[in-house]
């Protein structure tokens, strides 16, 4: 079974807390203008008996009027092909309702391959998501931190998200924060 999700980073940094001198409060400087957006698209594999695993793509947005700044139908179908490789089995999918999700292009890639299962949950449900664990995880270790770059910043994430494809019982507790479990079912 995986589980899919989004997320996108700016070089904004998200807010967080910090220590300070009483009566100073830290300041984190940011410039005003826009210098692009990454995106990530992650997916958290497992598996019984084989550990919980972290599969990732990275696609970078330059600032500019022109082109698209989310995860586009081919990023998604690359990281959906890779999961076979890497599970060597066929496997259930979990991933919300974005229109790419259930774009013409994905349905075509769902009806091509007998592999892959494609599960929708309710409308808006993110606690039922492990992955969106994964995005607060990255993101709070981003907390307070104004780079000044957008290739720093995915240099920062790939690296936090690298970190976590080795551990597998910090993937473990994402997935017991959703409350789901997974339960063989024997067969008849």
């Amino acid at each position: 079974m995986c589980s899919e999700d989004e997320a996108g980073f700016t070089r904004k940094p998200p807010r967080g807390r910090t220590w300070g001198r009483r009566g100073r409060t830290p300041v984190v400087t940011v410039s005003g203008r826009r210098s692009g957006r990454l995106s990530v698209a992650g997916l958290i594999a497992m598996r019984p008996g084989s550990r919980t695993r972290l599969c990732h793509r990275l696609p970078t947005h330059p600032a500019g009027k022109s082109g698209r700044r989310s995860t586009g139908e081919r990023d998604f179908i690359a990281l959906v092909n890779g999961v076979p490789h890497l599970l060597k089995a066929p496997f259930v999918l979990v991933w919300d309702r974005l229109n790419t999700h259930v774009s013409r292009a994905m349905r075509q890639l769902i009806d091509e391959h007998e592999w892959l299962t494609v599960f929708l949950p309710p409308a808006y449900s993110p606690e039922l998501n492990s992955v969106e664990w994964v995005w607060a995880h990255v993101k709070r270790s981003l907390a307070n931190l104004a780079v000044v770059a957008l290739d720093l910043l995915e240099v920062l994430v790939r690296n936090r998200l690298k970190r976590l494809q080795y551990r597998s019982a910090t993937l473990d507790g994402f997935i017991a924060g959703t409350g789901l479990t997974l339960v063989k079912v024997a067969s008849p």
